[in-house]
């Protein structure tokens, strides 16, 4: 579950808003103007949310390789080619 708290909690209190609605919570939803704007996480939860969309990058481009989605050729040809899309 995630915390939440007003840009104006946050200007008032500074980091202790943060941390006391951190505590007992995964993380930190800060609104603004009643619109959720931003998210605080632990920096654990971050690292492994970054390893996650890593391990889904190789295995998407795996599948492409897998599937022959892929240009093999040099660098110059590479160059001519994406300068014409």
């Amino acid at each position: 579950m995630f915390g939440r708290i007003t840009a104006n909690d946050l200007k008032v209190k500074g980091i202790s808003a943060i941390e006391e609605s951190a505590e007992d919570n995964q993380g930190v939803v800060i609104t603004v103007r009643g619109v959720e704007k931003y998210v605080i996480l632990p920096i654990e939860e971050y690292n492994q949310l970054r390893e996650m969309e890593l391990e889904y990058a190789i295995r998407e481009s795996r599948r492409d390789v897998e599937e022959g989605r892929y240009f093999a050729g040099s660098i110059e040809e590479h160059m001519n080619r994406v300068g014409n899309v």
